[in-house]
């Protein structure tokens, strides 16, 4: 018998997850139920996508079999005391809240409840987000494919052990920030050089877009990837002696660094 989806809160990223189901076909969106106490939210996403809008967590939590946690962390414990009564065995919930180890959500919502903790990231809701899933000893390989198959609609998926996720939290969670940060400044190199901003933009992004694209179809290797564009005494190798020289690399090793630092403390 087919899970039935809950949701404890409505934000864009369980919004990203039910567009996901959505496109698959794989849930009569109907028989999706999402709690969510602000009602012009609630209004929207019942509008907009069909599914089954509650104000209260408890009543998610009775309807469902499987629900995405997907509030803000500083809302977490209060979620937990309301549902935790509800919470059984047979029950399993899926966390998308940075900064909550499985230990933290074991210790707010009980010994009984399975638990899965994912790491997503916004490019979900593009039908091309990166999510990192660990599931809790007690959870099955049923939920673990459950959650990879939902998750999956909207992009890649990968298992990892828990200990990995303040990187994964640094490298794809943070990711999509940075990634626009290097294309805000490739446009804004561009517009430097006299493009239109509307054109430097275009140029950027289709690049990025394009080579991401490219290096996943092929599975090149970056390294001769880049060697072979960046061709002796040519254009691009004129850029790449800047970027090198001025420890491009070493920055952005530093920025994932201080993101995964920051992770850190925040699951403490």
């Amino acid at each position: 018998m087919k899970k039935k989806l809950g949701f404890f809160g409505a934000g864009k990223m369980a919004e990203g997850i039910v567009q996901a189901v959505a496109a698959a076909g794989s849930y009569d969106l109907k028989e999706v139920v999402m709690a969510e106490s602000y009602q012009p939210r609630a209004k929207e996403m019942a509008k907009r996508y069909r599914v089954k809008t509650v104000s209260d967590v408890e009543q998610a939590a009775k309807e469902a079999d499987a629900i995405f946690l997907s509030v803000k962390p500083q809302d977490v414990a209060a979620v937990a005391e309301r549902v935790k009564p509800l919470l059984t065995t047979k029950k399993l919930v899926v966390s998308i809240v940075a900064g909550k180890s499985l230990a933290t959500l074991r210790k707010m919502f009980g010994a009984k409840v399975r638990l899965i903790r994912v790491m997503p990231n916004l490019a979900l809701r593009a039908k091309e987000g990166m999510c990192a899933i660990c599931p809790a000893k007690n959870a099955t390989k049923a939920d673990v494919k459950l959650v990879a198959s939902i998750l999956g609609a909207a992009g890649q998926t990968a298992v990892l052990k828990e200990k990995d996720f303040d990187a994964v939290t640094a490298l794809s969670g943070s990711g999509p920030a940075f990634f626009a940060f290097m294309e805000e400044a490739m446009a804004e190199g561009g517009v430097k050089l006299g493009l239109k901003p509307d054109v430097a933009r275009k140029l950027a992004e289709q690049t990025m877009l394009g080579t991401a694209a490219y290096l996943r179809q092929s599975g090149a290797d970056l390294g001769e990837f880049i060697a072979g564009v960046a061709t002796k005494g040519g254009t691009t190798a004129a850029g790449m002696d800047v970027m090198r020289a001025s420890g491009f690399k070493n920055i952005v090793a530093s920025t994932l660094a201080a993101a995964a630092a920051r992770s850190a403390e925040l699951g403490k």
